[in-house]
């Protein structure tokens, strides 16, 4: 009986070591994903000529006017600078 459960107990080990063993396997093995692809930022500040706010050149509300390129941090900035 006692050669009996030494038994069981020596095939459960074997068994947990044999998933540990995979289990490693599975992780070294497994593909990595694919980092995303760094942000390209311009850098470039423009300058909101009705609040004098510097915003980036990517974010502005951007306008051409009598052959001008202007740009605006908001449309409220936009609609101001018609009206003067």
């Amino acid at each position: 009986m006692l050669g009996g459960l030494i038994r069981l107990v020596f095939y459960a080990v074997l068994i947990y070591f044999a998933y540990v063993v995979y289990r490693v396997y599975r992780t070294v093995t497994r593909p990595r994903p694919e980092p995303p692809p760094p942000r390209e930022i311009q850098g470039v500040m423009v300058k909101d000529e009705v609040c004098n706010t510097y915003i980036p050149k990517e974010e502005a509300i951007r306008e051409v006017r009598d052959g001008q390129e202007r740009f605006f941090c908001s449309e409220e900035c936009r609609r101001k600078s018609h009206d003067r």
